[in-house]
This record gives C-alpha cells, structure tokens and sequence, in this order.
C-alpha cells in the first residue's frame, strides 16, 4: 500500500472573512498524480495555497507525513519537501535559465551543483538555452522552467496549478508529458487543472471541488466515465 504524504482533513479557508474551502477532505498518496477539477471559483487554487502556507486554515488539518504543517510559513514549507508551481509569475523573466535554477535552490545547504546537473539532463531543452533570459522562452518553456526551479530543492510532493493556461494544445500536450516526467522523478504531484479531461488522463485520482468542497472523488478512469461527472463538470 502507497504511504500518504499529505492529506487535507476537514479543511476550512478563505481570503480575509470570505470562505472557499469548506469541510474540504482529501490526500495524495506516494507518488501519485492527483487532478483537482471543478468550475471557476469551486476552490481548487485555494487548496493548493492552503497546503503551500499562503493561506492559513480556518479549521481542519494539513497534515505532511502525519505532522500537521497548517499555518507553517512557505519556505519551511519548502524545506520540509513541497514545492509549488503557481500560474502565473513562476519564473523570474529577467534572469537566465540557469540563474533561475539557482534561485530555486537557495535554501540547499550542498549539492546544488549536482542536483541542477541532474535536471539539465532530464530537460533537454533547459540545457541547450542554459545562458538565455527566461524572457525568451515560449509558454510552454517557461512551464518546462518552472517545474524544474521548483525541483531543485528535491520535493516529494509539487502542487501545481493549472500548468496548461494560456497553452495551445500541442504545446499544453508536451507540459502533461513534462508533469508526467516529473513524477518519474518519485515525485507526488497535486494538481490544478482547468481542462479536466486531459487533467485527468494523465492522473492516478482526482477530486471534483464544486463550492469549496470535495463532490466527487476516485480513480481518475472511473471519473471521466461517470456521466453525471461528464455531464456536469467535463462537458460531457
């Protein structure tokens, strides 16, 4: 049996006085990919936040390996083995490619050279524009960069969210095959998605957040063949 890395209990959050999340319960086991779906507004960003300490929970538990890290500050959080890769402003435009790796890793104490190597060589794309501004990248690089950046501390368990905005679809097609490498790494991965089919397609599980609380829940497959989930949140 897959161990449970992280896992959301009970779950309340918001911004200021305003609650999104509600009652929210969910977990990511070793190794998974984890799609959460769902409409505009449903919560699916402020799942991640909550777990990546930007927001605190009002109630409930976030618990990482069993310990409950609700409330601890993002670069803790980055330490004790989650990264986060959010939609927008995730790489800092006016820096190369490899300065940006750096960035990523200022919190290493040793083998930074090492780890960065390692990434070079699984993005073949990241080694050949090493020295170029993350400016010069196309959507789909920058995505590549990204993921990489939040790698370099050597996560088990990355939060995503929505990789493919803004993406055209062969281009959105590669960045699920770079998630998917990713997660080739031992790598956990929970991810927000706004196109829930291919979302799910390359998902273990997935949840559907619909006001802020978990609707539906199972094995990705079954998901995309319930018709009242396909009906309702799939376009189906």
């Amino acid at each position: 049996m897959s161990d449970r890395v992280l896992e959301l209990s009970g779950v309340d959050s918001g911004y200021g006085e305003v609650q999104v999340l509600d009652d929210c319960s969910m977990h990511l086991d070793e190794n998974e990919i984890v799609c959460l779906v769902g409409p505009n507004g449903a919560g699916k960003s402020t799942v991640l936040k909550t777990v990546f300490g930007l927001l605190t929970p009002w109630t409930g538990t976030v618990a990482y390996h069993g310990r409950d890290i609700g409330g601890m500050a993002p670069e803790d959080i980055v330490r004790e083995g989650i990264g986060f890769v959010p939609q927008t402003d995730n790489v800092f435009g006016s820096l190369t490619i490899d300065e940006n790796l750096r960035m990523g890793g200022v919190a290493r104490e040793e083998g930074l050279e090492e780890v960065i190597g390692r990434l070079y060589d699984r993005f073949e794309i990241l080694d050949e524009k090493r020295s170029a501004k993350a400016t010069t990248l196309s959507g789909g690089q920058r995505q590549v960069l990204a993921f990489a950046r939040a790698l370099v501390m050597e996560p088990d368990v990355l939060l995503i969210d929505e990789p493919s905005a803004g993406l055209a679809p062969n281009t959105a097609d590669d960045v699920f095959g770079h998630v998917q490498a990713v997660n080739e790494l031992d790598t956990a991965i929970l991810m927000v998605e706004q196109n829930a089919t291919k979302g799910l397609n390359i998902s273990d599980r997935g949840y559907v957040l619909d006001q802020g609380t978990v609707r539906f829940e199972g094995a990705a497959d079954g998901l995309l063949e319930d018709d009242e989930v396909s009906k309702l949140y799939l376009g189906g």
